[in-house]
Parts: C-alpha cells; sequence; structure tokens
C-alpha cells in the first residue's frame, strides 16, 4: 500500500519553494503526492509545473490591521475548511506538510478534525500568524532558526534549517553569463526582488545603474509586471520577472546578492555561499519577521543590512563596494557555519510519523 502525503502552503514562492524540495526525496520513497493551496496563488503555477495533482481551496488573509476584508475573509476560510475536510476524507493521507501562509490554516484544522498527523515549518525568526494558528494541532514544528525554539512547544519543536532545492546546487555559470551575455571578466551582482517583486529595492538598484555598471554586471530580477523596458539593451544589466529553472545558473555566475530578507530566500543565498545586502521590508510594511531574519544572518558574519528606510543610490553602492571588496570574509563565515540538511531531517520526521500513522 503506498503512503500518501498531503502538502500545503502558499501565498509567496516561500511558502512553496520547501515544498518543491522535498519533492525528489518524497518520489523516491514512494509516496503518493497531492498539494492544496489557493485556488490562484503563485503556488498552483509552481505545483503543476511539476506534475503534482493540485487542488484550490477558497482562502482568507487573516489581517492584524482595520480592512473591509476582514469581514468577508473569515467566510472565505469557513469555506476553505469545508473544501479542505471534504478533499482529506476522500484523500485519506498518512501525513499532512505545511509550509504556512494563510491557506494552509483550514488543511490543518481539517487535518486535525480526521485525526492526520501535521508537520509545519516556520521559516522565519518568529512564527507567523498562520503557523501560530496551527500549532496547536500539529504533531511537530521544524524550525530555520535557533532562536525559534523559545516561541515554540518544546515536546514539537525541532531546528531543520530550510529545505533547499537540490538542483540550485547544481547551477553552471557560463550558462548564467550567456543567458544574460555577459563577461567572465567582470563581477556580476544579482538582485532578487522577491516573487512579489519589491519596488522599492528596483527603484534604488535602477538609481544606481550608472555607477554600479562602471565596474559590475548586474541580473535584475524584479517581480511579476516590473520589468522597465527603457533599460532594455542596456549593455551589462539584464532583468527579468521571475527566473524558475535557470535561477541556478544566475546563482552560479553571481559574486554578490542583493535580496528581500525572507527566510528560504536568504537560506538558499547561505547555502550558495553568496555575500549578501539584505534590504528587509520595513516593519511598517510587515510584521517585522524580515529584520529579525536578516539581523541574525547579520550577526553570524554572513550579510550586511541596509534597512529600507535608508536605502538610497549611493547608501546602496557603498554597501554593494564593501561587500564585494570583502567577499571572503563573508564566505568563511558561511562554510565554518555548515549546514543541516533539512531535507533529509524532514523527511525522517514524515517518515516516522508515517509508520506511526
Amino acid at each position: 500500500m503506498s503512503k500518501k502525503i498531503l502538502l500545503t502552503g502558499g501565498g509567496t514562492a516561500g511558502h512553496v519553494t520547501p515544498n518543491i524540495a522535498l519533492l525528489p526525496k518524497l518520489k523516491e520513497l514512494g509516496y503518493e503526492i497531492q498539494y492544496i493551496g489557493s485556488y490562484e496563488g503563485i503556488e498552483k503555477t509552481l505545483i503543476e509545473e511539476m506534475g503534482i495533482p493540485y487542488t484550490g481551496i477558497s482562502s482568507g488573509k487573516l489581517r492584524r490591521y482595520l480592512s473591509a476584508k476582514n469581514f468577508t475573509d473569515p467566510f472565505r476560510v469557513l469555506k476553505g475548511f469545508g473544501e479542505a475536510k471534504k478533499f482529506i476524507k476522500a484523500y485519506k493521507p498518512d501525513v499532512v506538510f505545511s509550509k504556512g501562509g494563510f491557506v494552509s490554516v483550514p488543511v490543518i484544522f481539517a487535518a486535525k478534525k480526521y485525526k492526520i498527523p501535521a508537520i509545519i515549518h516556520e521559516s522565519d525568526m518568529t512564527p507567523g500568524l498562520a503557523n501560530k494558528l496551527s500549532i496547536p494541532s500539529a504533531a511537530k514544528v521544524c524550525h530555520n532558526f535557533p532562536e525559534t525554539a523559545q516561541y515554540l512547544p518544546k515536546d514539537k519543536a525541532v531546528l531543520t534549517g530550510s529545505p533547499i532545492r537540490r538542483e540550485l546546487l547544481q547551477g553552471n555559470k557560463l550558462s548564467g553569463l550567456n543567458m544574460c551575455g555577459f563577461s567572465a571578466n567582470k563581477p556580476v551582482i544579482m538582485v532578487i526582488g522577491g516573487s512579489l517583486g519589491a519596488a522599492s529595492v528596483n527603484e534604488a538598484v535602477r538609481s544606481a545603474l550608472p555607477e554600479l555598471l562602471k565596474k559590475f554586471q548586474i541580473v535584475h530580477l524584479c517581480g511579476k509586471g516590473k520589468m522597465d523596458s527603457s533599460y532594455n539593451g542596456m549593455e551589462g544589466y539584464r532583468q527579468f520577472e521571475y527566473i524558475k529553472a535557470e535561477l541556478r545558473d544566475l546563482f552560479a555566475m553571481s559574486d554578490i546578492v542583493i535580496s528581500r530578507a525572507g527566510a528560504n530566500a536568504i537560506c538558499e543565498i547561505a547555502a550558495l555561499k553568496k555575500p549578501s545586502i539584505l534590504i528587509p521590508l520595513s516593519a511598517r510594511a510587515s510584521r517585522g519577521d524580515q529584520i529579525l531574519n536578516a539581523n541574525s544572518f547579520q550577526k553570524q558574519g554572513f550579510s550586511e543590512v541596509l534597512e529600507e528606510e535608508e536605502l538610497t543610490a549611493q547608501k546602496l553602492t557603498q554597501f554593494v563596494n564593501q561587500v564585494y571588496d570583502n567577499k571572503q570574509i563573508y564566505i568563511d563565515a558561511m562554510e565554518k557555519a555548515g549546514a543541516t540538511n533539512a531535507v533529509d531531517v524532514i523527511i525522517q520526521l514524515i517518515e516516522d510519523i508515517t509508520k506511526k500513522s
């Protein structure tokens, strides 16, 4: 009899890519895999491309601020709970693995109703609201930062790190240079605004181009709908909305990375030993988790942190030169830290729980 796992998580790429990182090993072990996400979130595209059966459910956001949607979204969540229950009753998974995001909450609650054990993964330093609601119903809570353990029930917390997609480690520098039309004689900066893009980062990078392009070539992943055609054809600068398969080649050719500080993104950067400048989302625009993530990386000597409030073209150029000139110091710190193989640790947890159930 085949083992069945239900994966869930969505809203941003960071709530999906760790699930994708588990797929090769799960398939190897003979698991039947299905995925629940929102009707039209980024997770739908990413998962369907992997050939995994996908079911969309109704999803609402749980906001900490006043919004008219606070009155309608609870009904969406209830609808999602009904849809998740129906799906789980029919599919009968042995275990659920959740990467968080608001769509995962009704799935975890539905799993609990049918006594299906659930494992959830928290990437950020402190649990987000969706995971906070799910933790009481979970069998185990995997976490990324050692500091997170203090916020979790002792008997559930497991420090795993963040699962990294195996293919990211197999990039080809030459393929990346060819794809961008870059020279091998000039260092490369990769800018990652996150799957949804980051307007302020994009703006600062473009303002700094006249100065940066004297010394560097720049590949800029600027987010869906955030490309600016007036920069097309500029020598040493290539922009893309979002890159999937070739991301590993772009990483391979990059000397330093400028990025938001979403936990999965920065863990991938650290796994690839790329010195970075992290520009966390400001506390005004988020719950402040990216600031905590970035500060942890800075403290470990992996990155420099540039606060969004201080982000100017001049400041960005200064940080780029500082990180590039001292890049070996950051690389040494990342190599010294080592890393747990999160995929193996999480797969072992899934196996243990599946055997019990």
